[in-house]
């Protein structure tokens, strides 16, 4: 069989996680996909894939060989696009993950504004509340809000956001503003297990920092909810200021205690390839970099 055929077999295996999505994928039957993977095996000598009857796992050669796959087929698919005249179309599928709330707010223009540009992309969204292994899931994009641990995938800077503590003017005009964070334990605490999962809260104080420990009278898992307690009055909620940034903007909720919030966070856009990713991720980035920069509420 041909080799490269073989690699991308064996992407579509790993991309969607199985032998049957990449025969749908690719329009082949499983026999096939199984037959492709197998002589690619025997080809290279190392096994890829770990097989059991409920779930297909990459193995660690599997995981470095996939990458290259990545790069070698983009470079491929780019210089067949280059020799047919179509070098500035881009086209294909592009995965992106998001935290939720962030992808809905910020993400979700871009890639709508995306799509408009390129009738010949198509794009799946993962926004979710957690942290997706974009080799295991096959994500081309992600969104990272925080310090980045060491990797090798590439990262962009796009902005920062900021803790914040806020309530409704009318539970403050209630209850009073807290003006330090002693205060905290006097009030009604919403806690969204999404930014806050122990009942604590750290604070920057003189230059330490300091942890709260708290007593929620509501606790959420999702900050949607916890934004939804906050606007009716029932208490003083933390998240994430992109979350709440329209609602601050209105006067709908105010922060307290700002001084107190320590370092911004940084947003990076994250991605796989460097140089080397096809032109449908560096379409993508392209724009998200400019739309992400050029927000208020990121900056």
């Amino acid at each position: 069989m041909d080799r490269f055929h073989l690699m991308s077999v064996f992407v579509a295996v790993v991309d969607t996680g199985g032998f049957a999505g990449a025969a749908r994928r690719l329009s082949l039957s499983p026999p096939a996909i199984t037959r492709a993977v197998a002589e690619l095996e025997r080809r290279l000598g190392a096994r890829l894939l770990t097989r059991t009857t409920r779930v297909v796992r990459v193995t660690d050669a599997g995981a470095r060989y996939v990458e290259d796959c990545r790069r070698i087929l983009a470079e491929i698919d780019e210089a067949d696009e280059s020799a047919g005249g179509a070098h500035a179309t881009p086209r294909g599928r592009v995965t992106i993950t998001a935290p939720m709330l962030f992808g809905g707010k910020h993400v979700m223009p871009v890639v709508t504004e995306y799509l408009r540009r390129y009738p010949e992309v198509s794009v799946a969204c993962w926004f979710v509340d957690r942290v997706v292994n974009m080799v295991d899931e096959g994500v081309d994009v992600a969104v990272r809000i925080g310090e980045l641990a060491d990797s090798s995938a590439q990262a962009i800077r796009v902005g920062v956001v900021r803790r914040v503590i806020c309530a409704s003017p009318s539970y403050l005009e209630r209850h009073g503003i807290p003006r330090e964070p002693d205060d905290l334990h006097r009030h009604t605490i919403i806690a969204a297990s999404g930014v806050t999962p122990a009942p604590e809260w750290r604070l920057a104080t003189g230059g330490e920092v300091r942890t709260i420990r708290l007593a929620p009278r509501l606790t959420t898992t999702t900050n949607d909810s916890a934004i939804t307690a906050a606007l009716e009055g029932f208490g003083l909620t933390r998240l994430l200021s992109y979350q709440v940034s329209d609602q601050l903007f209105t006067g709908a909720l105010v922060a307290v205690l700002a001084e107190f919030a320590g370092d911004p966070l940084p947003v990076h856009l994250v991605h796989r390839e460097g140089r080397h990713a096809a032109r449908k991720v560096r379409a993508f980035l392209d724009l998200a970099i400019e739309r992400l920069r050029g927000s208020p509420a990121l900056n």
